[in-house]
C-alpha cells in the first residue's frame, strides 16, 4: 500500500484523541474500518504505531516518528492547497470587486460608491449570516473584501490569517413602534423593557450571549427572542409584537423609532477584511477602505438621532 495524506490524518486523529473509538467518531468511520485501515498503515510503515490496551492508544517510538513528520507535512499541504486556490481565484490587477458581507447597513453603500468610482469594474456581492463562512471565502480567494460586524471586543474570525480594519463602532439601539409608551424618551434603561419580547437577526458570533448577559445584569431574562431576517424584525416591531435590537446606523423607517440604551451595554464593530496576500485586495485596499469609511459616515448622517447622540459619546462612531 502506498502511503497517502489521509493515512497521516488517521494517525494524527488517533494520537490526538488517544482512542480508536474517539478517532473513528471524529473521522466519521466505523471503528472496525478504522482498525483495518490502521493495520494496513502499520504494515506499509513496517511496524506498530500505537500500543493499545483498555485505557486507549499511545504512540510507539515509530508512531512518534511518523507523527513528527505528519505535523509538518499536513499543515504544509493544507497551506499549499489554500495558496493554489487563492492564486487561481485572484487577479493581479483590479478588474473586479468581489465583496462579501453579513446583513449589515454598509454593503449597499460600498457597492454604490465602487460602481460610481470604477464604472468599468464589475462589482459582485455575496451575503451570509455566518462571519465564519465569509472569512473562509476570503481565505480561499473567492472574495476580495468582506464587511462584517463583531460584538463588543470579540476578535474577528481567522484574525491570525486575515487583515481586519475597524471602520466604526456603534452602540446597539432598541427599535420601538412609534406608539410604544416609551417611544418619546431619548434614552431607555434596559430594565424598563424587561417584560417585552425581542427580535434580532441571527449570526454565529457571541451577540446572543452578550445580550442575555446584559439582560441578566439588568435583572431579568428575556421572555422570548425571535431570530429572523431584517424585514421580519421590522414588521414584528411595527405591529407591536416585539422590541427590536439594531445597530445605531439603522436607517429611519416608517412606523418605528430607534433609541439608545443607558450606559450602552452592547456595542458593535464594523470591520472590513481582506487576505494579506491577495494581489487584487492589496492593490485596492486603500481605495476600498476609503469608500467603506465614507459609506459608514453617510449611514451615520442618515440617522439624525444617532448623529446627535454621538456628539456626547465620542468613544463611538468612525474609527480613527
Amino acid at each position: 500500500m502506498e502511503l497517502e495524506l489521509r493515512h497521516l490524518r488517521t494517525v494524527r486523529a488517533i494520537a490526538d484523541t488517544g482512542s480508536l473509538t474517539k478517532a473513528a467518531a471524529a473521522l466519521g468511520l466505523a471503528q472496525p474500518a478504522l482498525s483495518a485501515q490502521l493495520r494496513r498503515i502499520e504494515k506499509a510503515l513496517g511496524g506498530p504505531l500505537f500500543d493499545r490496551d483498555h485505557t486507549g492508544a499511545r504512540p510507539t517510538l515509530l508512531g512518534e516518528l511518523v507523527l513528527d513528520r505528519a505535523r509538518v507535512v499536513l499543515p504544509a499541504v493544507s497551506g499549499l492547497q489554500e495558496e493554489a486556490v487563492r492564486f487561481a481565484n485572484a487577479r493581479a490587477t483590479v478588474e473586479r470587486f468581489r465583496l462579501g458581507g453579513t446583513h449589515g447597513p454598509l454593503l449597499g453603500g460600498l457597492v454604490d460608491r465602487l460602481a460610481a468610482a470604477h464604472p468599468a469594474a464589475p462589482v459582485s456581492t455575496y451575503t451570509s449570516w455566518s462571519v465564519a463562512e465569509i472569512a473562509s471565502l476570503l481565505i480561499d480567494g473567492r472574495l476580495d473584501f468582506a464587511l462584517i460586524g463583531a460584538c463588543g471586543e470579540s476578535p474577528p474570525p481567522m484574525a491570525d490569517r486575515l487583515v481586519w480594519q475597524v471602520i466604526g463602532v456603534d452602540p446597539v439601539f432598541v427599535m420601538l413602534p412609534e406608539s410604544h409608551p416609551l417611544a418619546d424618551r431619548q434614552e431607555l434603561e434596559l430594565s424598563a423593557l424587561a417584560d417585552e419580547c425581542w427580535a434580532d437577526v441571527p449570526g454565529d458570533g457571541c451577540f446572543a450571549d452578550c445580550f442575555t448577559a446584559a439582560c441578566a445584569r439588568a435583572g431579568f431574562t428575556p421572555a422570548s427572542v425571535y431570530e429572523t431576517d431584517t424585514a421580519s424584525v421590522v414588521h414584528l416591531v411595527q405591529v407591536g409584537r416585539a422590541i427590536g435590537l439594531c445597530r445605531a446606523t439603522f436607517p429611519p423607517t416608517p412606523g418605528l423609532v430607534t433609541r439608545p440604551l443607558v450606559g450602552s451595554p452592547l456595542s458593535w464593530r464594523h470591520l472590513l477584511g481582506r487576505h494579506p496576500r491577495s494581489p487584487a485586495a492589496s492593490a485596492a485596499a486603500a481605495a476600498v477602505g476609503g469608500h467603506t469609511r465614507a459609506a459608514y459616515a453617510e449611514a451615520v448622517r442618515r440617522s439624525d438621532s444617532y448623529a446627535h447622540w454621538l456628539a456626547a459619546h465620542p468613544r463611538f462612531g468612525p474609527a480613527p
